[in-house]
């Protein structure tokens, strides 16, 4: 499992599958190959829901913005 934390609080939002986390490399831009935080909009997760339909991922990504329009996401092996 991997775990998936707001960057600027470190707060949990939740945890997905190597396969959730293979779909969010496949669909968003990496700085570098040992990135470990995307940069999420409310648009990149609409986006996100059109191609890849995982509901789960979904959920979770909408949870982590919450109200907000944006956020970075870091994640780590569990």
């Amino acid at each position: 499992m991997i775990l998936v934390r707001d960057k600027s609080t470190g707060a949990e939002i939740g945890t997905i599958s190597d396969e959730q986390l293979q779909e969010l490399v496949d669909h968003l831009e990496e700085e570098s190959s040992d990135d470990a935080d995307y940069y999420i909009t409310r648009e990149t997760v609409d986006l996100l829901e059109e191609q890849t339909g995982d509901p789960d991922l979904i959920a979770l990504l909408r949870k982590g913005l919450g109200d907000r329009q944006d956020m970075d996401i870091q994640w780590e092996s569990a």
